[in-house]
């Protein structure tokens, strides 16, 4: 393997390919990254190989030379627009003999100039030396150059080399990107490292887009540049210009939907959460010192008993021990004999990194005192602390409620926070598109007849019906709660796929009723004056309003007009859908009236 690496320098056997790097905005070709491939029928053919060679027989000075010299000689025969990205290790980039002009010198022989050049550096291991980093970042931006971070977020990369270098670039590691359009943690990973690019002056690349869905997240995210096979790949001959499907794809009008999250996951608190500092004894502990503890501290509710490694034996439960203590002569009794005698051999012992809501499900499946004594929290198997049932029954609630916010627990749909900020992405964008307000008609007297079990099925009915006629990547679907969802369109068919969800309601919601109501058309409930009254068979209404660029400022407004339009709807017997005719716009209302149009400044009005 020497004598092959040795002789791939000495002979130049190395190639360069470049992959192109996109404006998402302006949907052109930038500049090109780089790469380096080793002899096509050789080991060393991948960089991979080539560089892991070149550290093990201690050549990667030469290696990478050579690498240099190899781009930038190919890039500038192929006189390819815009600038270049070109790879070079942190151990190179502080090399005194390439500070000392051996970068311009190739640049020279390649007939470039620096301002056309963006030192991208890679690690492989781990870069400690941030004062070398930081003076040779100075030096190079002196003589023109930019400076690039790869694939941050992976391997060894950290915010304190960012934090460090201030780089122009900065490349988001392809691990975050791919499959973005389906994970809402990478999202917001993407998210908030373009936001922190934004505060300090840094460009993001977003590496890796590997598919339509993944480029249109990446450009909604606002990240200014892309990479990757979607939309070229590494060639000798690179493209010049970017293919018409991706260009049409970047100058596409609207948004993408936004992974959905379920808001805040029960696997993300834990009962570190809930757990108290509270004293400990060890076994043979008199019980006359115990009850100080609990006389000096009310809201004390157990102490722990742990042996002398830290290992817990047994909890004291407050209300058990002073029941017992306050008998007559108890203190005399057991006031010196050790505590192990009133503790709970057998309490619930967790680790702290359990989740809420796993230990929600041992308390629940095991005896009731724990639930009313509390448990004992270990970290790594010794004594921490103690958990009350009292403090994990209020996080598992408070978790449940915000999550609804997020997340409808019937569907799983996304909830009123997802929904306002989906319509606000949408006003932000200028983006036309429908909203539709969908409902079910005589929803109540349904479940006083059929029960909540069958009422929960109809909603449950209604959400996948009103699913399947969405274009995933296009339409968002909310659960505003109850038997409201909400579908905001951008698919231009959107009536023809709200026609397709009535008709389909109206074939499948017959298996919800029995034979004689449906051949009656309806059914009877009993009024709080005990009055038999007549109700329709439950039906889909559906209102929609078109929403026009400008027309709205927030969320709030479209929720008004869509409620509007949704009342009009359940006018309408049967499954029905009406759609609001009238052309809106944010102006006075002296500027509509010429205009003919309806001004939104008077659903404020409304609603004070």
């Amino acid at each position: 393997m020497l004598l092959h690496l040795q002789e791939i320098i000495e002979q130049r056997l190395l190639s360069a390919i470049f992959q192109p790097i996109i404006s998402m905005t302006s949907a052109k070709i930038v500049g090109y990254e780089g790469l380096i491939r080793g002899p096509s029928d050789s080991p060393l053919h991948s960089p991979v190989n080539l560089f892991k060679a070149a550290r093990l027989h201690g050549l990667s000075p030469e290696v990478e030379r050579l690498c240099r010299e190899v781009v930038l000689e190919t890039f500038s025969g192929l006189e390819l627009p815009g600038k270049l990205f070109l790879n070079v290790s942190p151990e190179c980039f502080t090399r005194p003999d390439f500070r000392r002009g051996e970068s311009l010198g190739h640049l020279r022989n390649a007939a470039l100039t620096p301002d056309r050049v963006i030192i991208e550096l890679t690690e492989s291991h781990p870069t400690y030396e941030y004062n070398l980093l930081r003076e040779a970042a100075m030096h190079y931006r002196s003589e023109g150059f930019e400076i690039a971070i790869d694939d941050l977020g992976e391997g060894f990369s950290s915010l304190r080399l960012w934090s460090e270098l201030g780089p122009d670039y900065v490349k988001i590691d392809r691990h975050f990107v791919q499959s973005i359009n389906q994970d809402p943690i990478k999202l917001q990973f993407v998210r908030s490292i373009q936001q922190l690019a934004e505060n300090c002056g840094a460009q993001v690349i977003a590496e890796g887009i590997e598919t339509q869905a993944e480029l249109m997240i990446i450009k909604d995210l606002g990240i200014m540049f892309g990479q990757g096979y979607h939309i070229a790949r590494p060639n000798s001959i690179p493209a010049v210009s970017v293919s018409p499907e991706v260009s049409d794809a970047l100058r596409q009008p609207g948004i993408t939907v936004y992974p959905h999250s379920n808001g805040l996951s029960h696997k993300t608190l834990s009962a570190r959460r809930l757990l108290i500092e509270a004293p400990r004894v060890t076994p043979d502990t008199p019980n006359e010192e115990i009850h100080p503890f609990f006389a000096a501290s009310p809201e004390l509710h157990a102490i722990a008993v742990v042996r002398k490694d830290g290992v817990p034996v047994g909890l004291i439960s407050r209300h058990r021990f002073i029941d017992v203590f306050s008998k007559l002569y108890s203190r005399e009794l057991y006031g010196k004999k050790p505590c192990s005698k009133f503790m709970d051999p057998v309490p619930l012992i967790v680790d702290k990194g359990i989740s809420l809501q796993e230990l929600s499900h041992l308390v629940v499946a095991s005896e009731r005192r724990y639930l009313s004594d509390g448990f004992i929290i270990t970290d790594g198997g010794t004594y921490a602390g103690v958990g009350t049932g009292h403090d994990l029954m209020r996080e598992i609630t408070q978790m449940q409620i915000n999550a609804a916010r997020y997340a409808n627990p019937l569907t799983l749909l996304p909830g009123n926070v997802p929904i306002n900020e989906h319509i606000d992405r949408l006003l932000q964008s200028h983006a036309a598109f429908a909203a539709c307000y969908c409902d079910l008609d005589h929803f109540k007297p349904f479940n006083d007849r059929y029960g909540y079990r069958k009422g929960d099925d109809a909603i449950q009915l209604t959400g996948k019906i009103l699913a399947q006629i969405c274009d995933h990547e296009r339409d968002f679907i909310g659960h505003v709660g109850g038997d409201d969802f909400i579908i905001l369109f951008q698919s231009p068919d959107w009536e023809a796929r709200c026609r397709l969800a009535l008709e389909q309601f109206g074939q499948t919601s017959p298996r919800f009723f029995s034979r004689e109501d449906i051949e009656r058309g309806g059914y009877f409930t009993e009024d709080r004056q005990g009055q038999q009254v007549f109700h329709p068979l439950m039906s889909l209404s559906i209102g929609a309003v078109r929403i026009e660029p400008g027309a709205f400022n927030s969320h709030h407004e479209i929720s008004a007009v869509a409620a509007q339009a949704k009342k009009q709807a359940k006018r309408q017997p049967g499954n029905s859908l009406f759609i609001d005719q009238r052309r809106y716009c944010a102006q006075p209302k002296q500027t509509c009236a010429a205009r003919g149009c309806y001004s939104t400044t008077l659903l404020d009005r409304k609603r004070g």
